[in-house]
């Protein structure tokens, strides 16, 4: 489905962008993996291989998205699509409740998942112009942003992140559809991540995940349940696809939930 794509993901060296990444390769894709662990991109590269290159980089950096897409270039001669997946909580720096939320908490939450995909969307927006032949964007959102759950799953600075990526999104594959430049997002809720280590080893919140997430036998999402959407949409099945937001949540969004 990916032959002949060369694709850079952002925060591609572990969690949700790892199995992507692992992902567009078994299907024919070159890929370029960034992440910001020096450790986890040895890592990476072994999962990748031949086909990969695993990148050190820290996605709040200006220079990161411009250098990957940069790489890809020269290592594989093009650049088609860019996966954004990089993010992160801000809840040890303050996020949390309104009324409990430290001002560091907001700003950490909003660089690290906000700042962070308008630097990577810019710098493959730019590169698509200049090639002239239109290209896929994938950014990674969270239920949370259009599905709260307040019990278990309060981190208001996020939230308001990871719906602000939706409008984003929106509003850039509005206007960039006719330079043939798709931009969507996918939405997963609770999967297991290294960001998700709070949660998947509290015993009330799995109790809880049981109803809320009930695909599954009601199980935390694996990484690997969103890689058939983000190969979909770097696809050309895909061609005719821009400005959407598709939730990979186990039933979150349509189901209440018990304590």
């Amino acid at each position: 489905m990916l032959a002949n794509k060369v694709i850079v993901v952002i925060g591609g060296t572990s969690g949700i962008g790892l199995s992507a990444a692992k992902a567009f390769v078994e299907v024919g894709a070159k890929v370029v993996a960034v992440g910001r662990n020096e450790q986890k991109c040895k890592e990476a590269q072994q999962v990748l291989g031949e086909h990969g290159f695993a990148l050190a980089g820290d996605a709040t950096d200006e220079s990161t998205a411009p250098n990957a897409i940069e790489k890809a270039i020269n290592l594989y001669g093009s650049f088609d699509g860019l996966y954004h997946v990089a993010g992160g909580s801000g809840r040890k720096m303050g996020d949390g409740p309104l009324h409990e939320m430290s001002l560091q908490g907001w700003e950490v939450t909003m660089e690290l998942n906000l700042t962070s995909i308008m630097l990577s969307n810019r710098a493959a927006v730019r590169q698509f112009l200049e090639q002239k032949q239109g290209g896929s964007i994938l950014n990674m959102g969270s239920v949370l942003g259009f599905s709260p759950s307040p019990k278990f799953f309060t981190t208001h600075a996020y939230a308001a992140a990871k719906s602000a990526i939706i409008g984003f999104t929106k509003s850039i594959a509005s206007y960039y559809a006719k330079e043939n430049i798709r931009a969507n997002v996918i939405a997963p809720a609770l999967v297991e991540t290294p960001m998700a280590q709070r949660a998947a080893k509290d015993d009330a919140i799995m109790n809880f995940i049981k109803t809320k997430q009930p695909l599954g036998n009601g199980r935390i999402g694996y990484p690997t349940d969103t890689d058939g959407l983000a190969v979909y949409f770097m696809s050309d099945l895909a061609k005719f696809t821009t400005g959407q937001v598709i939730a990979v949540d186990g039933g979150w969004s349509i189901s209440e939930g018990q304590y």
